[in-house]
């Protein structure tokens, strides 16, 4: 579990590629500090298995499910990556729960300044924007981050100079991917009510209507 603080930017090392998997190696020097092999690092928000270690940096493999379903296929030699270790029991919990469980991978289409702010518009898959609303958490390539606005495939965040100095998103341009995951805490209230995942057959988006609580008694 980590809170989508990034601790360092690292940089790629060097990349093996398999048939359908990866390894990461990863130069880096705070989250290696009391980390050891099987330890999990997130890298770019991706929930990753230290397997081996030394001193300036460590490697880790991505199996081709979340090679599928993450950008860290697109990495190469000498890219930054946000860096955060698991959190520890009694930490301050500065962003909000994130897994490291990417849920898709969306695209910068817009970066502009907006005073000493920078604002990044991003496009998503309307199956996951049902999960992002306006004032909440959205982890963005790792990174805690407030929802600004959304439309059904799209949202926007702001940034300030600090986050934008310390991560990759400073770095980034339009057109760029990265990894997003939703606040887990809506996937998990949508499964408990036992409201449909998907759309209805007019292809419209199913939510909490009038009718539905009435059929389930409230």
């Amino acid at each position: 579990m980590f809170t989508g603080l990034v601790e360092e930017l690292g940089t790629v090392r060097a990349i093996a590629r398999g048939q359908k998997s990866v390894r990461l190696t990863i130069n880096a020097n705070t989250v290696l500090d009391q980390t050891k092999l099987g330890d999990s690092i997130a890298v770019n928000g991706t929930c990753l298995t230290v397997v081996e270690l030394a001193n300036g940096w460590f490697a880790a493999d991505v199996m081709p499910e979340t090679v599928d379903r993450t950008a860290l296929a697109n990495l190469r030699p000498g890219d930054y990556v946000n860096l955060e270790r698991t959190l520890r029991v009694g930490d301050r919990l500065g962003g909000h729960i994130v897994a490291g469980h990417i849920d898709e991978v969306g695209r910068i289409a817009v970066k502009e300044k907006n005073d000493i702010a920078i604002l990044i518009k991003i496009t998503a898959d309307a199956e996951i924007m049902r999960y992002i609303i306006k004032k909440g958490s959205i982890a963005i390539d790792g990174i805690s981050l407030t929802v600004v606005d959304c439309g059904d495939q799209w949202f926007t965040v702001s940034l300030i100079p600090h986050t934008a100095s310390l991560t990759t998103l400073g770095h980034k341009q339009k057109g760029d991917p990265v990894n997003l995951e939703v606040d887990m805490i809506g996937k998990y209230v949508e499964k408990l009510l036992g409201l449909p995942q998907n759309q209805s057959e007019t292809g419209k988006p199913v939510g909490i209507t009038m009718e539905y609580l009435k059929d389930h008694g409230f």
